[in-house]
């Protein structure tokens, strides 16, 4: 049983930080207000919050803003945590063959741009 709640629950609260980011930008004109959102996660979010934002993210977003969602593919995914993923040695640190896909650190807006 999991004695999480609203406020000791680490997605929940992800969600309400990203949420609040969002609500403050959306006062900036939609196309600002997006790029806003991108660059204060990614100025300010250490690269453990960020990766534990794609989970959420990766798993539907549920309770996102939508200026949250819009601004999902200007956000930097950081790579695995070191020994993280399938596999072991050299393949896991060099993520995806050529450099491409979330295995080297491409975020899944930037791999549906690619191939669109």
């Amino acid at each position: 049983m999991s004695h999480n709640t609203p406020h000791t629950d680490p997605r929940a609260k992800l969600v309400r930080m990203a949420n609040q980011i969002g609500t403050f930008f959306t006062s900036k004109p939609r196309e600002e207000g997006v790029a806003g959102v991108a660059e204060h996660i990614n100025k300010f979010w250490e690269p453990r919050m960020r990766r534990q934002f794609f989970e959420l993210v990766d798993a539907g977003g549920e309770g996102l803003l939508d200026i949250v969602h819009e601004a999902v593919p200007m956000i930097r995914r950081p790579s695995a945590p070191e020994g993280a993923g399938i596999g072991a040695g050299n393949e896991v640190n060099r993520g995806a063959p050529g450099g491409k896909g979330v295995a080297a650190g491409e975020s899944v807006g930037e791999i549906a741009r690619s191939q669109g």
